[in-house]
């Protein structure tokens, strides 16, 4: 769904009214995560699940964060998931032809492996957005949410 078609305005005002006619905080925000993992999911559905999985790392690494103990531990669980994540969609083939083009020139042939993966929209925004909460809470500038949906 791009934002300047019909389909997005009609989404867009769709998820608006519906916003607004709901009552309690708790159903408006199941509305938003709803809307957006739809929205997102127009483009390509599987991709969700890279969305999915981060957002519950960094949920479980941020209540794990706020504890006096392992904090440490759970900083680099989700640095690692996170980054590797992006290192994976987002700079594997630039680092793998780096390599290969590095062989070349000093005469070694090589047989890369080649991943054919579509690079996911929005990855880093929502990598580094995600990644932040976690960092957050472990410098105490933030306190964990306890709901997952507020979160």
């Amino acid at each position: 769904m791009v934002f300047t078609t019909a389909t997005f305005l009609v989404f867009l005002a769709a998820v608006f009214c519906l916003y607004w006619s709901l009552q309690s905080r708790k159903s408006q925000n199941v509305l938003l995560l709803a809307s957006g993992y739809l929205f997102y999911a127009w483009w390509d559905y599987r991709y969700c699940s890279l969305m999915i999985i981060s957002t519950i790392v960094d949920y479980i690494c941020g209540m794990g964060c706020a504890r006096k103990r392992g904090r440490n531990f759970y900083l680099i669980v989700s640095l690692f998931s996170n980054l590797g994540m992006l290192c994976v969609f987002k700079y594997f083939n630039f680092f793998q032809d780096s390599l290969v083009a590095a062989c070349d020139a000093i005469g070694v042939t090589i047989n890369p492996i080649t991943l054919q993966l579509a690079l996911p929209v929005g990855i880093s925004f929502y990598t580094f957005q995600t990644l932040s909460y976690t960092i957050d809470i472990y410098r105490g500038k933030l306190e964990p949410h306890r709901s997952l949906i507020d979160y």
